[in-house]
């Protein structure tokens, strides 16, 4: 399972022109399930994802996590974050999750951010055509990846 994370001011949803969520000062998860994945790299990331200290303290350093700040999470599907570049021009998606594995995981995921964050959980559409915007707020974007635990 790979994620995306992007602390933002703010970032939208949109699908075929109607916005249909919406978030403020918080982190933007754009998340990618693969076959292998199971609940425990759900509960691994999400619990990574929300006491991740990226937040300013009242000193100006990233010293405070999602939840200590009560910020709003929006989780956004995205199976090419599976992509595989190492051969030719064309990404392969192999590793990808089928909609029977990933859905499941995905709505874990959504279900413990809610069940554990004390704020606003927003979501896109999964397997949606979306588009997402967002105001970066750093920038601070972090790449995570429950096989590799760095």
């Amino acid at each position: 399972m790979r994620v995306v994370i992007q602390r933002v001011r703010k970032a939208q949803v949109t699908i075929e022109e109607n916005t249909r969520e919406q978030i403020g000062q918080g982190i933007l998860v754009l998340l990618g399930i693969e076959m292998a994945d199971v609940q425990a790299d759900v509960d691994w990331l999400i619990n990574k994802v929300l006491n991740l200290r990226i937040f300013d303290d009242e000193n100006g350093v990233m010293n405070k996590s999602l939840l200590e700040i009560k910020g709003e999470l929006m989780i956004v599907s995205q199976f090419t974050l599976m992509a595989a570049t190492k051969k030719g021009n064309r990404p392969s998606y192999i590793r990808a999750a089928n909609h029977e594995h990933a859905i499941p995981l995905y709505e874990s995921f959504v279900e413990k951010a809610k069940t554990l964050l004390d704020s606003k959980v927003a979501t896109g559409s999964f397997g949606a055509m979306m588009q997402v915007s967002l105001e970066n707020d750093g920038p601070v974007t972090i790449l995570m990846d429950s096989k590799n635990k760095e």
